[in-house]
């Protein structure tokens, strides 16, 4: 029997835009399962934010690119709570060493695909028909937090531009196809988010961002992200399903 409380996925969750994520589902009435392939004091601490907001919080290891480890990760949450309602696909690798693509070798693309495409679409794929299978009254979501690298280039991180553009795809397919099961789809685009990722671009970035490249001025903030899942992922937009949603200060938007 499922919980008093929806129950949501977080994959990528102990840190950076999936912490952020996870602490305002928590605080909008969800349980959350965080996913990440490491367990240190940085989980400790999340996991504890967690159920400050009065949620129930789990860990789950797993590296999202061992697709065999999937089944058990869809299993143990739902049976942990009865229930998986929304699936934030969130994790992802950047890409191992910026550089000339003319130059990117196999090892490198196939690291970054293996997280940010093959093992985000096959969990999909696996959370999805639980859901199938298993029909709610609540609102069910799958969340698909992709970035502005979907559409704008970076020819020095070719292969993660590449995996975002998919990721994109991807949730206009998942969209499509669980749209007569009543589940919504969505793709957000996060811009320059302050994160660990973004770390080592930082002092670049931050001239670039006063010398207006994001017209809202600013950087953006985890937090930024995870207000706008939480109506996506508590039904609010249902029938908005297949929709992206910018998250970049405006940064997208093409200019003279």
């Amino acid at each position: 029997m499922s919980g008093a409380r929806p129950v949501a996925v977080v994959t990528g969750g102990r840190q950076g835009i999936g912490r952020g994520i996870a602490l305002a589902l928590a605080a909008a009435g969800f349980d959350i399962a965080v996913v990440d392939r490491c367990d240190d004091e940085t989980t400790v601490h999340t996991l504890a934010e967690i159920e400050a907001h009065g949620a129930g919080a789990m860990f789950l290891k797993c590296d999202l690119a061992d697709v065999d480890a999937h089944d058990a990760l869809v299993s143990d949450t739902s049976a942990w709570r009865g229930s998986v309602d929304c699936l934030i696909n969130n994790a992802a690798v950047a890409a191992p060493r910026r550089g000339d693509m003319l130059h990117l070798d196999c090892a490198a693309f196939d690291a970054v695909m293996d997280v940010n495409l093959r093992g985000t679409f096959f969990l999909s794929q696996k959370v999805a028909a639980w859901m199938a299978r298993h029909p709610s009254a609540r609102a069910r979501s799958l969340i698909f937090i992709s970035s502005v690298s979907a559409e704008m280039v970076s020819i020095e991180r070719a292969e993660y531009c590449i995996s975002k553009a998919s990721a994109s795809m991807m949730a206009r397919l998942f969209a499509v196809r669980l749209a007569p099961e009543g589940i919504g789809v969505f793709e957000i685009r996060p811009g320059i988010v302050r994160t660990a990722m973004t770390a080592g671009m930082a002092e670049s970035y931050s001239v670039r961002i006063e010398d207006g490249l994001v017209p809202a001025g600013r950087w953006g903030d985890p937090s930024d992200i995870g207000r706008i899942v939480v109506p996506l992922a508590n039904g609010s937009h249902g029938f908005a399903t297949g929709s992206v949603i910018h998250a970049d200060g405006a940064l997208h938007i093409n200019r003279l």
